[in-house]
């Protein structure tokens, strides 16, 4: 029988491993065509939800403001993204993907969407939802503690 260590360890393990494994088969096709996974992360989110803030994708795709700007550089030298800057606030600079970081998308997320359905289908359409509920639970309970500790 199993103590609370153990079996929280236990677990810590499991979802590593089942994380790692994931991201390691997902991000083959990203870098089949050049790309890092947080540069394909900024193009995604680009794709999906428009210009945004610089400031907002580090935030989005869970990454430092430093690294940011290195990613964004590389991607605009590539011509898959531009800068723009607000006319209401020079502050502000937005970031917009461009017509061919468009079509590269195009021709990429579908093949990305499919590897992440295939990979995951050993899990009924039942257990994908559960799964996806429990781990939204654990994320925001540790974020939760996280901020009591702050």
């Amino acid at each position: 029988m199993e103590n609370a260590n153990e079996r929280a360890l236990k677990l810590f393990v499991v979802l590593s491993r089942a994380s790692k494994v994931l991201h390691e088969e997902t991000n083959r096709l990203i870098t089949s065509e050049g790309l890092n996974p947080t540069e394909f992360a900024v193009l995604e989110l680009l794709y999906h939800k428009g210009k945004q803030p610089i400031q907002k994708i580090g935030e989005k795709i869970l990454m430092r403001s430093g690294s940011m700007t290195y990613v964004i550089n590389k991607l605009e030298d590539s011509g898959y993204l531009r800068r723009e800057t607000n006319a209401q606030d020079k502050r502000v600079t937005y970031v917009a993907i461009t017509e061919s970081g468009d079509k590269l998308m195009a021709s990429l997320f579908p093949g990305h969407a499919d590897n992440i359905t295939r990979l995951l289908s050993v899990l009924t359409p039942e257990e994908q939802e559960q799964a996806s509920a429990l781990l939204q639970k654990l994320g925001v309970s540790i974020r939760d503690l996280s901020s009591q500790k702050n």
